[in-house]
């Protein structure tokens, strides 16, 4: 009897402690972190409030940008003179960036720059994701950035690639830009238009452009894109 008691404390011991290596091997492989696996997460551009993560700067250096650049019901509003852009303080490379626009006063120019290259002048090395009315999607090229797509263009722009998706003046439209290695891929209201291949830049800081008409911003919103470990 005594045998037997004895064999069963035994057996006890011995599944208990087989039941502490398992939870902590378990414990152990949910810890465990691949190095190639980079965090990703959005970041908010724009805080709804103010636009204190922003840098300015307007073609006539006289004008106070904040008669230019304002932040009224959560909503940034650009009011298009004199020429220029808002941008952000930090750069950013392989991401996806949300960003919504609309008209408000009617159909205007502006766009949306990725990868900017500045030393904060007017001249600057940029792809502009185009948000002219009835264009937005396209691609222009500045200051020598090169894209296959582009290639022999002397105008340096490209054309998207199927008709507008974008809504009428005074309505919110959306736009998707993919920036993922030396490409860059832009849907707007969900439909793709356009994609760019063999880009000589694939980092820099975003602009939001002041170029002639009242345009208002909101959502502005940055993921970073996930990377996978080598195989």
């Amino acid at each position: 009897m005594k045998t037997k008691f004895l064999y069963f404390i035994m057996l006890l011991f011995m599944l208990s402690a087989g039941t502490s290596i398992g939870v902590y091997s378990q414990s152990k492989s949910i810890n465990t972190k691949n190095p190639g696996q980079k965090k990703t997460g959005t970041i908010q551009l724009f805080n709804n409030k103010d636009l204190s993560n922003w840098v300015f700067k307007l073609k006539d250096p006289s004008v106070d940008p904040s008669t230019v650049f304002k932040v009224q019901n959560e909503v940034i509003q650009i009011a298009g003179f004199p020429f220029g852009y808002m941008r952000t303080k930090d750069s950013y490379s392989d991401y996806t960036l949300h960003v919504e626009w609309r008209w408000p006063d009617g159909p205007g120019n502006s766009g949306v720059f990725v990868h900017t290259q500045v030393q904060d002048t007017n001249a600057i090395k940029v792809i502009e994701v185009q948000l002219a009315s009835g264009n937005a999607g396209d691609f222009m090229c500045s200051k020598g950035v090169y894209m296959e797509e582009c290639a022999g263009n002397p105008n340096r722009t490209v054309k998207k690639l199927a008709a507008s998706s974008e809504k009428p003046a005074g309505e919110w439209n959306y736009m998707d830009i993919i920036c993922n290695g030396n490409t860059i891929e832009v849907t707007v209201n969900g439909e793709f238009q356009n994609k760019g291949t063999g880009l000589s830049l694939t980092g820099g800081y975003i602009c939001l452009q002041s170029e002639g008409r009242l345009i208002e911003f909101r959502n502005i919103t940055l993921t970073k894109l996930k990377k996978t470990a080598p195989k």
